[in-house]
């Protein structure tokens, strides 16, 4: 194979990876580590630092459209990206020194708790619910647009929300995966915010906890350009189609993607990582 071939790959990998991580919110990553370690035969360290580089460039090329869109919750992202980016450099110095094998094994074990979160019943509506004085205090409960029109929803466990999105920053830097399946799952399980605005505020923050991290792995010597930009412009493209569709996709149907995708490539990821095959 050579290197024109192995980049075709690695872009059409990469752009299905960057249209699944905008349908769901889950930033490309989770599925472009396992995609270039488990079927590329890359470094995990590599993978993990060129995912990261095209997680921004999903944020880049889905954010933009959410947010013209409506959907988008601006300051509650912006108040969580905190959290996440600590939690981000955390994760990313403490990635540089693990095994690829052990990180494999981790990376798996957090896909499939994703997964069994992301199955977990939740209503797409929240108008029973009463305000959280936190999210009032801080203003931030929102609305976004549905076929009945605009649809009004409030924030609840800010706390946890937050404290959770902690951790999603320290897989993000420790996994490369973005953290948009910790954030989803926080936002929509713990926080009780619609499924699409969880997905798309997702999308908005996951450029932020990943530029904190790539930084790291880019002084470490773990971003390769020839690795890093076939798959940045696949994922940069895939996010942009995955834009369209999200629009008009049912929320049921999102989380179907959502967990069976992950479900496969931890289990995959658990597997090399216990054979030494990483």
């Amino acid at each position: 194979m050579n290197v024109l071939e192995f980049s075709l790959i690695l872009w059409f990998g990469s752009l299905s990876a960057g249209f699944l991580g905008a349908l769901t919110g889950l930033g490309g990553g989770v599925v472009i580590v396992p995609f270039l370690t488990v079927l590329c035969g890359v470094d995990i360290h590599y993978a993990i630092g060129a995912s990261l580089v095209s997680v921004i460039a999903t944020s880049s090329g889905a954010a933009s459209a959410y947010v013209k869109e409506g959907y988008t919750n601006l300051r509650l992202g912006m108040f969580l990206e905190v959290a996440t980016t600590f939690g981000a450099i955390f994760g990313a110095i403490l990635g540089a020194k693990i095994s690829p094998g052990a990180l494999a094994i981790v990376a798996g074990i957090v896909l499939l708790f994703s997964a069994y979160l992301s199955r977990l019943p939740q209503p797409e509506h929240f108008n029973n619910l009463p305000p959280d004085s936190l999210a009032i205090r801080f203003k931030l409960n929102g609305t976004y647009p549905t076929s009945t029109g605009e649809q009004s929803y409030n924030v609840h466990g800010i706390p946890s929300g937050f404290g959770m999105m902690f951790v999603a920053g320290v897989f993000s830097g420790l996994l490369g995966i973005g953290s948009g399946a910790f954030k989803v799952l926080a936002m929509d399980q713990i926080m009780g915010i619609p499924f699409k605005v969880s997905t798309t505020t997702s999308n908005f923050m996951i450029g932020v906890t990943a530029a904190a991290s790539a930084g790291v792995y880019l002084n470490r010597g773990y971003i390769d350009p020839g690795l890093t930009m076939p798959v940045m412009l696949g994922v940069l493209f895939g996010a942009v189609l995955g834009t369209r569709v999200l629009f008009r996709a049912r929320v049921e149907f999102l989380r179907n993607v959502f967990s069976i995708v992950i479900l496969v490539l931890a289990l995959e990821m658990i597997y090399k990582g216990l054979t030494g095959r990483l």
